[in-house]
């Protein structure tokens, strides 16, 4: 299959996509489409994570790929900028403040254990994201966390809870998936 220059996949335009919706959503530019490249049309599944000096700001994203990939970027960064309830929407002050990350996820896939011990096993530190799911009570943490979060017992408890669950909750009901991502940041000015 032979592909145009513009279809080869690069992950280095995705923050700049997603920087030029939340740019045009603030009235501070016009927004540049997306572009017009195949593997921005397919289904794909990402998260848009800001950051203001080294601080979360806004993290909202898609965990399962239901629309082109381009679409979730834009739709995305709009959501984590203005609309993720932890925080106030962006203001145009801050927007020069911000750093953006694209993570995009892999399908996730189920994890299928007996309790959470088990599971613990199967975790792979700095590089799962887990999505819990129980009832109505749902929460994902992206790979990155581990960072903050690096060992698995501590990183389950405070994913539980964000899902509003106690943080020893077990249940033999509870659905467990993991996926990976590639994550895109921003260039830096001037770089390549």
């Amino acid at each position: 299959m032979s592909h145009e220059a513009g279809d080869t996949f690069n992950g280095a335009v995705l923050p700049a996509m997603a920087r030029s919706a939340i740019a045009a959503h603030l009235g501070l530019s016009e927004r540049q489409p997306v572009p017009d490249a195949a593997w921005l049309h397919q289904n794909g599944a990402c998260f848009v994570t800001l950051h203001k000096h080294g601080v979360l700001r806004g993290c909202i994203g898609s965990l399962v790929a239901y629309r082109p990939l381009g679409e979730d970027v834009v739709a995305n960064a709009i959501a984590a900028a203005f609309h993720d309830p932890r925080f106030p929407p962006l203001s145009s002050d801050e927007f020069g403040e911000i750093d953006i990350e694209i993570s995009l996820l892999s399908r996730p896939e189920p994890v299928r254990v007996a309790d959470e011990a088990a599971l613990i096993t199967q975790l792979r530190p700095g590089v799962d994201g887990v999505i819990l799911e129980y009832g109505a009570h749902r929460s994902t943490f992206l790979p990155q966390v581990w960072e903050q979060l690096p060992e698995p017992a501590l990183f389950l408890a405070h994913l539980k809870q964000k899902g509003g669950l106690p943080a020893d909750f077990w249940h033999p009901e509870m659905r467990v998936s993991r996926y990976t991502v590639q994550a895109y940041h921003e260039q830096p000015e001037g770089t390549l």
